[in-house]
């Protein structure tokens, strides 16, 4: 039996001056303001992201025109301290309905004081997705969850 070979997971660390309960529901409530709208797989342009708060909820696209364009669905929903999610999008850059063939990002965040929050992000499994050398190549080289931590970063030091 053949095994696909392991692609290495990008992962991603940032500090926020905010309490931990403050950090999570920023990060999992407000991916529409932090997450950049060109990054998008629908064909109309993105009117809001979204992720919906349990186990089994949508990760998903909603375009200026009302369409709703699936992204992944809820793996893991513990607040404050962890989520994880598909993605579930080929390197054709679709959705794929298949949760066999999804990536997975899992964002942990510890309280490092009071008002301090670090959330450690690991985005894993591309071999699982049909051209998944591609997907990851791809954010990488177009800034990577660093692009995207330092959004929610920003966005972070404008709530405290």
């Amino acid at each position: 039996m053949t095994t696909a070979a392991s692609i290495p997971p990008i992962t991603g660390t940032v500090t926020v001056g905010l309490p931990i309960e403050l950090a999570f529901a920023l990060f999992t409530g407000s991916v529409d303001a932090w997450w950049p709208h060109q990054f998008h797989i629908g064909p109309a342009d993105v009117a809001e992201i979204l992720l919906e708060p349990a186990v089994g909820g949508r990760w998903y696209e909603r375009g200026v025109d009302g369409s709703e364009c699936d992204w992944g669905r809820v793996l893991a929903w513990e607040p404050p301290d962890r989520v994880v999610f598909t993605w579930q999008i080929n390197g054709s850059w679709q959705f794929d309905p298949d949760p066999a063939h999804a990536s997975e990002i899992e964002a942990r965040f510890t309280a490092t004081g009071p008002d301090e929050t670090t959330v450690d992000l690991e985005h894993r499994y591309f071999e699982r997705i049909d051209g998944g050398q591609t997907i990851r190549d791809t954010i990488q080289g177009g800034g990577s969850w660093k692009l995207l931590l330092d959004s929610y970063a920003t966005l972070a030091a404008s709530q405290s």
